[in-house]
Order: structure tokens, then sequence, then C-alpha cells
């Protein structure tokens, strides 16, 4: 179907849904809106004050003009609560009128630098709630889902300068890949609950990149755990979770700031924060991000250099009626990180350790010129509509381009008789390499009443296509061998230079190999809030996608449909404070088709079969805090998600070279997370988590039977960070921050025939240092204090990043 057309369909669909929404409408029983400015004492802007409704368990915050506004409000006399951690707390009683906006504006008594010391003090709390976890909003206490939330204001105390550096401070994740900056491969990958996962979304929807994610212009990180694919799909996200980025958006008056860093291995960054808005009635608003950054690397030859740009116009057509339209646009050019793979079966290597192998942890073990450029350009854009008072239209369309060109160099183990070796080989895209995706989403949410019992509904319709057009060097990759450690050896010899003219002067062996496939997925799915008391809510769930694959390569057509359900309880004890929750979720992976053996008559038959959709089902419960006033949050989940039509090589097949498969794997992978956001005392600020998975194969080739997958990562993680902002008059701008990451041993290689590979246990600590003054902040930080050799990865062994300091300066205008 073209895509004219398929826009067209899809418009009427809308409009049909959005008139019967309408007259549905009409009928429920109705509610207001209540809207407000909150200030300080010397008429400033109060942002980030609490406004609750505790008894419609109703919550927002001030945004940083010191605006908020809660909707769907039944018609009646209420309270709202107006509270700043540790400083004023105000109540007042306002009555709703159907169809009427309540203005409410309040002024605390502290003044604006006070209320800074407050703000500062709770930079790392948690967001409570969200409007993108749930596809609607919903306080973190009512999801009966486990997710994590990294603000900006976390973000922004450790310095830190990207979606990778963010996730340190998610618990259960560990980083296993940075970012490859080939077109196809997306951006970098995580290990969640023992499976791989990638940062796919953006404010809910499609937003794939290829390169390292800035941080420049986010908002959040929001981390959703467990199979997704009721709400997002099964293309977007994997068994252990997703992630997805909250954005920063424009508001309704000048200000903006500018910052600058440098630090040790040749680290550079610049990066601009500015936000206008365009007309005198401010309901035209902008605001741009951008940052240069540059790495360099601690080896002997490597960098990252990326070039980011995020536009954002946000238009208030009407007061029924809000536009927005974005754009992330990044450059890249690096030399690719050093991934050693695994061929050989570890009793010939006679290394059972990264520790052990006799490699420089400097040396990069390759020459200058093998560059790789890579450009990632998504473009957004949101129409949402206030129906009524009780039903909202949000009408979403994402467009996302990557493309590579140029040399991806890698390495591998290899046994000689005179020691081991590194096997120094390259796998580049050329050939206009790029993928594109197109989302376009449709989503209606409702707030309403029946009788005396609260829906929530959500209903959506959600388009997606993936075309892949890529290509890969492919056998003529291998260079040469080189011995592992000699000191003095000339490793230079592998660089641009020769690599190019291997592959104009090798014959022999020389190709490439395609990717090119479109897949299309057509989808609908309902979700229903139900409260049955102001305690206790249940959540249904249900999407059915229908998969249109089409790979122009390989024998892989298929058209299947498949069905997601989700369901969830939620019992609140203490309203509001605390939560016991519970969930089922699914997920699901299309397989291509694959041959399945079958003896006949003593003969070898092979017959072709079209593969099952892999199935993931997890089963959750656990239990939420938001205690003392917001002093003490947490989250203490366990989990069980089993994997179901698997498929793997089949051993009975005599002629193993023809590669025919079985689909009838297992893996259940199990396990329990806690993590805690505590102020003890004013000023102090304690993040720390704890995960441990357990995961293995239960059904599967005898090799791997009962073993810990070579993808789960580390089974024990943990992280924590401690921040304090000084209270003394003399000094209440000082900021000091300490903290790190453990994980336990890693196998990257486990099985019998191949061995077991470790990549040993490691602790990483960090520290910072930071002053404000006015409207300047100046920071220091240090990473990897101790200077850890320590490795990471999934099948493969990456050296990280030594003892590293980093300077700051920024100032806000």
């Amino acid at each position: 179907m073209k895509l004219h057309a398929l826009l067209l369909r899809f418009t009427f669909i809308v409009l049909s849904i959005t008139s019967s929404l309408q007259l549905f409408a009409d009928d429920e029983i109705p509610s207001g809106t209540i809207k407000g400015k909150i200030t300080t004492s010397d008429g400033k802007p109060a942002a980030y004050v609490s406004v609750t409704i505790d008894k419609l368990n109703k919550e927002t915050i001030s945004d940083e003009s010191g605006d908020y506004i809660i909707t769907k409000i039944p018609v009646g006399e209420w309270t709202i609560h107006i509270s700043a951690i540790g400083k004023t707390s105000i109540d007042r009683t306002f009555s709703i009128k159907a169809d009427e906006t309540f203005v409410a504006d309040f002024q605390i008594e502290e003044t604006s630098v006070q209320l800074n010391e407050v703000v500062v003090n709770t930079r790392l709390q948690r967001i409570s709630s969200s409007d993108y976890a749930a596809k609607m909003p919903l306080n973190y206490l009512e999801n009966s889902q486990s997710y994590s939330t990294i603000p900006k204001e976390l973000i922004k105390d450790q310095m830190l300068t990207s979606v990778d550096d963010a996730m340190q401070n998610v618990t259960g994740i560990q980083s296993m890949w940075n970012a490859t900056g080939r077109a196809g491969d997306g951006g970098s990958y995580y290990s969640s609950r023992g499976f791989i996962m990638q940062s796919n979304l953006r404010n809910g929807i499609a937003g794939i990149i290829s390169n390292t994610a800035d941080a420049a212009n986010i908002e959040s990180v929001e981390v959703l755990k467990g199979p997704s694919a009721t709400l997002f799909g099964s293309v977007l996200t994997s068994y252990g979770g997703l992630i997805n980025s909250v954005t920063k958006k424009p508001y309704d008056s000048v200000g903006g700031e500018v910052s600058a860093m440098a630090g040790s291995y040749d680290f550079s960054r610049v990066a601009l924060d500015v936000n206008t808005p365009l007309n005198k009635a401010k309901t035209v608003l902008f605001r741009l991000n951008s940052a240069y950054n540059y790495q360099g690397t601690f080896q002997t030859v490597g960098f990252s250099k990326r070039v980011f740009v995020a536009p954002s116009l946000l238009i208030k057509a009407s007061k029924r009626l809000t536009l927005s339209f974005d754009a992330v646009l990044s450059y890249g050019k690096n030399i690719g990180q050093q991934y050693i793979f695994f061929y050989s079966p570890v009793s010939e290597l006679g290394y059972s350790n990264a520790n052990q192998i006799p490699i420089d942890y400097k040396n990069s073990y390759m020459g200058n010129g093998l560059t790789q450029q890579s450009t990632s350009s998504s473009y957004f854009g949101n129409a949402t509509y206030k129906i009524s008072n009780t039903f909202t239209s949000s009408t979403n369309v994402s467009y996302s381009h990557s493309y590579s060109n140029g040399f991806g160099p890698y390495s591998y183990l290899v046994p000689t008789a005179s020691g081991l070796n590194l096997a120094r080989a390259d796998q580049s895209t050329y050939n206009n390499s790029h993928q594109n995706d197109l989302e376009i989403q449709q989503n209606f949410t409702g707030d309403f009443y029946i009788g005396s019992l609260r829906n929530r509904l959500l209903f959506g319709l959600d388009y997606t296509n993936i075309n892949k057009h890529l290509f890969f060097k492919s056998n003529a990759s291998f260079f040469d061998t080189v011995p592992l450690y000699v000191p003095g050896y000339d490793y230079n010899g592998f660089n641009g230079t020769s690599m190019q003219n291997y592959y104009d002067t090798t014959t022999s062996g020389a190709g490439f190999y395609p990717e090119r496939n479109i897949t299309n997925v057509y989808s609908a799915y309902v979700s229903d809030v139900l409260n049955l008391t102001d305690k206790l809510s249940v959540i249904a769930a249900l999407r059915a996608d229908h998969f249109v694959n089409k790979d122009f390569i390989a024998d892989a057509n298929y058209h299947q449909t498949v069905l997601s359900p989700k369901f969830g309880i939620v019992y609140q004890p203490i309203l509001n404070r605390v939560s016991l929750f519970a969930n089922y979720q699914s997920s699901f992976t299309n397989e291509s088709s694959y041959y399945a053996y079958t003896p006949v008559g003593g003969n070898d038959s092979v017959t072709l079969t079209v593969a099952k959709p892999e199935h993931a089902n997890q089963w959750e419960a656990g239990i939420k805090t938001n205690l003392i006033n917001n002093k003490l949050t947490g989250t203490f989940s366990y989990y069980h998600i089993k994997v179901s039509d698997m498929l793997y090589t089949n051993p009975n097949d005599p002629n193993q070279a023809r590669g025919t498969q079985l689909q009838n794997g297992v893996q259940v992978s199990q396990g329990v997370e806690f993590e805690a956001n505590a102020q003890p005392v004013n000023g102090l600020n304690i993040l720390a988590g704890i995960s441990y998975n357990d995961s293995k194969m239960i059904a599967s080739d005898s090799a791997v039977l009962g073993r810990r997958p070579s993808t789960a990562s580390s089974p024990w993680l943990a992280h924590w960070w401690l921040g304090y902002q000084f209270q003394n008059s003399s000094v209440k701008g000082l900021r000091i921050g300490f903290g790190g990451n453990y994980a336990s041993d890693n196998k990257i290689v486990n099985s019998t025939t191949m061995g077991v590979f470790t990549l040993p246990n490691y602790t990483i600590l960090n520290a910072m240092l930071s002053y404000d003054y006015r409207q300047l902040t100046f920071g220091v930080k240090c990473d990897n204090i101790t200077n850890k050799h320590y490795w990471n990865g999934y099948t493969t062994m990456n050296p990280q990043m030594l003892r590293q300091f980093v300077a700051s300066v920024s100032c806000k205008f």
C-alpha cells in the first residue's frame, strides 16, 4: 500500500473514532481543570514544587515557569496540597464545576534563592509519575510495572553527556557494547533481566539512532522492566524491557544555558540550550539544544566525535489543540571501540579469564585511518487535541534515517604453536548503507467514571515500517594475524590505507553481503486501568500485531498475526504512600523461515517450515513506597520470565552444514531488583540499587542446556550515589557526590563445546565536586578513581575507559 493511501485511510479511521468519542464523552460524568502559577516571595517562578489532590490520587509538579495543571477532576469540592520538600506546605479547598477551569495561584514563603536550595537538594529524586510508561498520565504507585527514571537533575549533577552514561544509575542494567555507529545496528547495547536491549524510543514513539545518544536534550530517561510489547510493540522493545528518552520541551519565557567541558584523553565538549517564545501571545515556543563532543582514547589509536542538534517547536493552536514538531540530528565520526571475539574453544586458547590473557590493555592493535562516518536524523510531529474533559486524542508521526559508511575493525583470539595471537579483521558498511523507520501512531485516552468506578482508558492504532538497505564487506575482511604481546612490535600495519588497498586488490574470497528487507507492522491495542476502590486498581490490556515481512535477499517472507495480553493489579494499603503490585506481561519475536529435518524411510528429508513467533511471558510482583513526604522512595520486585519456541540447531541432522533447526527451546530468567532513594537529612540524597538475575536454558542444544546464556551479562549488579548539598550559608552553593557500580563475573562463552570464558567482576568508583555562584556552575569529576582495568561485552571482551578527569563550567541566562 502506498504511503499516501495509508495516511488517508489512517486519517479516516482517526476522524471516525474521534467523532464517536465526542458523542460518547457528552454522556460522561462532568469534570473540570485546575491550573495556576506558583511563585516565590520575591516574585520569581517556583519550579519543581509538588502539587497533589490526595483523594483523587492526582499529582504533578510545577514546571520551570512555575506553572502547573491538573485535568479531569470530577465535579465537587477538593483540597489541593502545595509542598516543597522540607519547606512550604499549603492546603486550599476549591470547587470544580463542569467544563470549567479553576485558576489557583500560590505564593510560597521562600525566596527564589531559598527555593533553589530545596531544588538542589532534590536533584536526585526519582520522578513519581510518567505520561509515557503506560501511554497515559499515571502515578508511579498506580503502575503495576517496574520502571526507573533518571531525571535531568541527576544527569547534570553527575556531569553526564550521554544516555549511555545515565544508564549507570538504573538498577539491573549493564552496558554491553557502546554504539557502533553502523546503520541498522541501533544505539548502545545493554542487558536487562538477562536479555539485550537498546534505546529505541523517544517520547513513547520510535526514535532509532546509530550513534551515541547525546543527553543535551534529555529531560529524563525512563527504563521499563520486562516484556512490554502490549503497549510498545515487539520491534522496539526486548524481553528485558525498553528505554524511553523524554526530551526537553519549550516553555513560555526566554532562557537557556551554555556549558563547556574538558578533560583527560582529549575530551572536550560545548553545549547550548536556548529557549524563547516566538510571538507576544506566547503561543508559539521554540527551544534548541545542541552539542559538540570529542572523546579521545586511553589506547594507542581511537576517537569519537559527534555533532548534535535538536530543535523543538511548540504551537498552542487553541485551548484544545497543541502541535509540536521536533528533530534530532546527529553526525558522528569514529574509530570503532576494540571488540575481541571468541571463535576457538577456550581449551585451545589456554586462558579462561580476561585478566589471564597476556594483552596490552592500552594497545588498540591497529593503526590510524580505520574511520567510519555516520549520520542519524529523526523527525517527530505530535498533535494533541482535547476532545472533551474526559477524552484526549494524540496523533504522532516519527521518521528516522540512519546512514553509515566506513570501516568497522574487530579482532579475535587465535591459538598457535608459538602462543596466543590476535587476528585482525574488518566489516565495513558501504554503498549508501542506510535504514529508514517510519511510525504513525494514534492514541485516545479517557479518564471517566462508570457509576463509582474510575476508568482510565487507552485505545491506540499504530503503523510501523522498517526499511533496511544495508551492505557489509564480507569474506575479504580478514587482514592478518599478529602476536598479542611483543614489546616494540609494530601494529600499525592494520590501517585505513592498507585495508582499503586489500579490498581493492584482493579477489580471492572477496565480496559483500547485503541486508535488504522491509517490515510492515499494523497494530491496534486497548488498555484500561480500573479503580475498584481508591486503593485497589486493576489493569487489562491487549495488543494485536499483523506483520508483513519482505526479504529481498533471503527466503524469509511471512505474514503473521500475534496477540500480546497484559494484566496487572495494584493495592495501596497506605494511599499514595505504599503500593503492592503484580503483573503479567508478554512479548514475542518474529522468526524468519527455517528448515526442519525429518528422517523419512532412512533417507534424509528436509522440509521448509515457517517458524512460529518466539514468545516471552513474565510474572512479576513487588512493593513500591513513597514515604515521609517523598523523602524515602523505593521499589522491590521479583520477576519470572519464560521464553518459549526458541530456535536452535538441530543436533539430529547428519548434515550439519544445512543448518536445520528445531523450535522447542526454552529459556527461564528470574530474579530480584531493589532500588531506593532516601533523603535522611536535609541536603543529603542517597540513590542505591542491587539486582540478581538467574538465567538458564532449560530446553535447547545439549551444549548449553542448563547453562547461563552468554548474552545474559553479570548475575549480580549494584549501583549507588551519595550527593550532599552544603547547608551552611558560606558554602551553600557547594555540592559533592560519590558513587559507583559493581558487576559480578560475566560468562561471555559458556557451553560444553566452546568451554567457559569469564570477564571478571569489577567495582568502579566515581566522584564529583561542583559550586553554584549566581548564574554560574563550576564542576570537576573523576570517573574510575582507582584506574581499574575492566571489561564488558556479550560474547566479546571490550576494554573500558581508565581514570578520567573532567572539568566544566556552565552559565544560565
